[in-house]
């Protein structure tokens, strides 16, 4: 062969595999269209919250059933469709309590101007049922903002409830008489399907609540 034959030849060869190659490109292109499942569409972004820290996945808690201020009983399904915030605390806290609530009431205000139907709520939790009686634990809440929810009960029940949600307390004696209640003061977030999703720890930003709630809010809509 000579080399003119030889270079056509080599030419012809190329553009085969060129061609070749073209067509198992056509064939792929066209065979993920026509066969491949749709690619599953990328979860929406988290929003940048400044507060909250998110729990990814939300975890599911276990039934729980509360007294209210009112007598009425609280179960998950009195919180679903909010973002809800749960504080356990107790009414004769000298100290943390009153400040947390009063952090979390100036939040509260911000979300006044949002629909009612889909408002962020806060969850009063009382560890000292012993002294705090439904009627007494709302009247308190209440001094710091209309809107908190309150809720206690026995236990074992209260004990069940708090650890589900990975928080602790416990009855410390005092000297001569009487006695207090240590808390976490961390704060957990539920999500309007009543899940663990995320939580707040100290210290607080009132304004930084405020506004991580109302994107939470915003974001599930």
């Amino acid at each position: 062969m000579n080399a003119s034959r030889s270079a056509g030849f080599a030419n012809k060869t190329t553009l085969f595999l060129i061609a070749g190659a073209l067509a198992a490109g056509l064939g792929l292109t066209l065979a993920q269209k026509y066969f491949h499942a749709p690619a599953t569409p990328a979860a929406a972004p988290a929003p940048a919250l400044k507060a909250v820290r998110l729990i990814q996945p939300a975890r599911a808690l276990p039934d729980y059933r509360l007294t209210q201020a009112d007598g009425s009983e609280l179960t998950p399904a009195t919180l679903r469709g909010h973002w809800t915030l749960v504080f356990l605390g107790f009414t004769q806290c000298p100290d943390v309590c009153p400040t947390t609530l009063a952090d979390l009431a100036k939040a509260q205000k911000e979300w006044e101007r949002m629909p009612a139907a889909t408002r962020p709520r806060l969850l009063f939790v009382s560890v000292d049922p012993e002294r705090d009686t439904p009627q007494i634990l709302g009247d308190y809440a209440h001094h710091f903002h209309a809107d908190t929810l309150t809720a206690t009960t026995a236990e074992p029940a209260l004990h069940d409830f708090a650890q589900s949600l990975g928080l602790v307390y416990m009855k410390v004696p005092l000297e001569g008489a009487g006695y207090t209640m240590d808390h976490s003061a961390t704060m957990i977030v539920l999500d309007p399907e009543g899940r663990q999703a995320g939580l707040i720890r100290p210290p607080l930003v009132p304004a930084d609540i405020a506004s991580d709630l109302r994107l939470l809010t915003e974001q599930k809509r």
